[in-house]
């Protein structure tokens, strides 16, 4: 099984400009005017152009927004450094929420990027998870 990672944007150029400068993804394929393929992480992203206020499907009550919200799901991107990583998002428009913490496992800090989604930058150390797994 394969997994792709889609993630609803506003404004495509912007959400390119902002994953290629903070994260180091690299475009791949045009999937028509409203998609773009992200290649460099360990599954493709897919930047979904959708309007603020549309609806997600039929059936939802709710409308997308691009202010700061929660989900349940969120990616987490695994760096080798940290701390380079996590400037490097910062200076491409991502707003940090939680510094730099360190963690038996190794080292997790927390963004939101500009169209409101949260994400981790993970750093892991010594057996990583293996430190923990029971």
């Amino acid at each position: 099984m394969q997994l792709l990672v889609n993630i609803d944007v506003p404004d495509l150029a912007q959400a390119e400009a902002f994953y290629v400068a903070a994260l180091g993804l690299v475009p791949g394929r045009r999937l028509g005017p409203d998609v773009l393929e992200l290649l460099g992480a360990s599954s493709p992203l897919y930047l979904l152009r959708k309007a603020a206020g549309t609806s997600p499907s039929p059936a939802a009550a709710q409308r997308r927004g691009y202010a700061r919200h929660w989900s349940p799901v969120h990616l987490d991107f695994v760096v080798e450094d940290i701390e380079a990583a996590a400037r490097r998002a910062e200076g491409a428009g991502a707003t940090p929420e939680q510094p730099v913490t360190d963690f038996a496992w190794g080292r997790l800090a927390t963004f939101a990027d500009p169209f409101g989604h949260g994400f981790c930058l993970v750093q892991f150390t010594g057996r990583g998870y293996d430190a923990i797994a029971t």
